[in-house]
């Protein structure tokens, strides 16, 4: 009795397996996901973020971070050249790992617009499912000026972020996935630097085309670290 008790359980073992693998494998099939960082940022300030996604059963493997740009010249990062490799880079491994085909993506800062401009370079947008812009320039920030007025940086300058900037204009109302949303606040002390959050009546975070928008009483950077769970909400 013991013993046909021992093969039934042994017999009974190899479709147990595929059954539980079978579940880990669906549930573990969502789109990776590439964070990208703002101006002389790092990948670490996405933390929470990598760390929620994970609690929600991402793979570590299936979420890049780029690291791009210079850390000690803020002024001399653009969005054209070496600042745009890492993060291409990202989103095509991202591609390549996914189970789904498609990918997310979530920027903060200068991360948003060099998301959008990888994106479109590489004419992927109908891979990105999802695109969350938070505290981004993606109409311009004033202290930059108008271009080609009051212009002095590369970050300012014709691939920057002055306002109507030749990229800004470039990239303005060209979707970027198929689902976008963004995350602001009007105490955004990047953004909003000169007291004026706006471009042409409309936040300056705000993307064109956008499924939703969300306020936070926060700053600039608190926008990334503190917005964690509605970023995981958004892409998922």
């Amino acid at each position: 009795m013991v013993k046909n008790r021992l093969l039934s359980a042994v017999c009974l073992l190899p479709v147990l397996v595929v059954a539980l693998g079978a579940t880990r494998s669906e549930a573990a099939c969502v789109d990776a996901v590439v964070l990208v960082h703002g101006n002389a940022g790092k990948p670490a300030d996405f933390d929470n973020t990598y760390n929620e996604l994970l609690r929600r059963g991402s793979v570590a493997g299936e979420i890049f971070r780029p690291n791009w740009g210079s850390k000690t010249c803020a002024a001399c990062n653009d969005h054209d050249g070496s600042e745009l490799v890492p993060v291409k880079d990202a989103i095509n491994q991202a591609l390549a790992r996914s189970c789904t085909g498609k990918v997310d993506v979530i920027g903060h800062s200068m991360g948003v617009t060099l998301s959008i401009k990888a994106i479109l370079d590489l004419g992927v947008q109908s891979r990105v499912d999802a695109f969350v812009g938070i505290a981004g320039a993606y109409r311009g920030l004033w202290s930059c000026g108008t271009y080609p007025l009051n212009v002095v940086t590369s970050t300012c300058g014709y691939w920057g972020l002055s306002v109507s900037s030749p990229f800004l204009t470039g990239i303005y109302g060209k979707r970027m996935a198929s689902r976008i949303y963004s995350i602001k606040s009007n105490t955004d002390q990047i953004v909003c630097s000169t007291t004026v959050c706006t471009v042409n009546g409309v936040h300056s975070s705000s993307i064109a085309n956008e499924n939703a928008s969300y306020n936070y009483s926060t700053g600039h950077f608190g926008l990334l670290t503190d917005t964690y769970v509605k970023q995981a909400d958004l892409i998922r």
